[in-house]
């Protein structure tokens, strides 16, 4: 399981991502759920994806944004505290590990 805290002006607020690892098959469609501690009034949830070797990439921000570049086959929902990313029809480029980001403005890392 990941968890991943960011300490900023508003608080702290703990993001917790399920599940921590999945095994799959090409075609398949995962879902990686992001809970926050906190409920926030508004979509500022990016999604992350680092391959081995590799800098975390920007897949998806503002929740349901899809980054440039950003394969179709990607989709964020969810607001509030709960969210998710999903792939559908997933494929073996997309191995790596995932990581959601809260932020409380409107920049976000493209690459970090």
């Amino acid at each position: 399981m990941y968890v991943i805290i960011f300490l900023e002006s508003f608080g702290e607020i703990i993001l917790t991502q399920t599940p921590g690892s999945q095994s799959l098959t090409a075609g398949q469609t995962v879902t990686i759920s992001c809970r926050a501690s906190e409920m926030y009034n508004n979509n500022y949830l990016a999604w992350y994806l680092q391959k081995p070797g590799e800098a975390p990439k920007l897949l998806i921000y503002y929740a349901t944004s899809l980054q440039s570049g950003t394969p179709a086959r990607f989709s964020g929902s969810g607001s509030g505290s709960d969210f998710t990313l999903t792939i559908r029809g997933v494929q073996t480029e997309d191995a790596g590990d995932y990581y959601c980001q809260s932020y409380h403005s409107g920049d976000v890392f493209t690459q970090c």
